[in-house]
């Protein structure tokens, strides 16, 4: 069975991967509705991948995450409370978790140029920042099961 480290790092990639992908999406010479559409699924797929590997990190901890109607808010309160990430990495992500709810329930169509263009241009910076934050806590959690052994 793959240990939390090594699903973590297969979300890690998966991230990489969304990102590079984002970054060749934003440098077509022409945003049209298909580009903004690339754009937002990739932002997506890293939102996506960061709350994955929460959920790796909480059920290693032995830690529920929530199954509530507020559940991807509850998922980051509760990756705060259990000291994974900080509550100013949960500040730089809640736009995107407020851009996956609009990504979820509306239509390609519908998504405006300079919103998502902001968000795609910071999202390597708070992945970065969240991505210190997860491996620390690996850390520790690898460190606290060794020292139990």
């Amino acid at each position: 069975m793959a240990s939390t480290r090594e699903k973590v790092d297969a979300e890690r990639e998966n991230i990489s991967r969304a990102l590079h992908d984002l970054q060749f999406a934003l440098t077509r010479p022409q945003i049209t509705v298909i580009e903004k559409a690339a754009i937002a699924t990739f932002m997506h797929n890293v939102y996506t991948g960061m709350e994955n590997i929460l959920k790796q990190i909480l059920k290693a901890k032995g830690a529920t995450p929530p199954h509530t109607q507020t559940s991807h808010k509850d998922l980051l309160v509760l990756a705060v409370t259990e000291h994974i990430i900080s509550q100013a990495v949960v500040d730089a992500i809640f736009p995107y978790l407020s851009f996956r709810h609009f990504f979820v329930h509306s239509y390609g169509f519908m998504l405006e140029e300079e919103p998502i263009e902001r968000l795609a241009l910071n999202i390597s910076v708070v992945y970065s920042n969240f991505e210190a934050e997860i491996e620390k806590a690996i850390h520790d959690l690898e460190n606290t099961s060794a020292a139990s052994e």
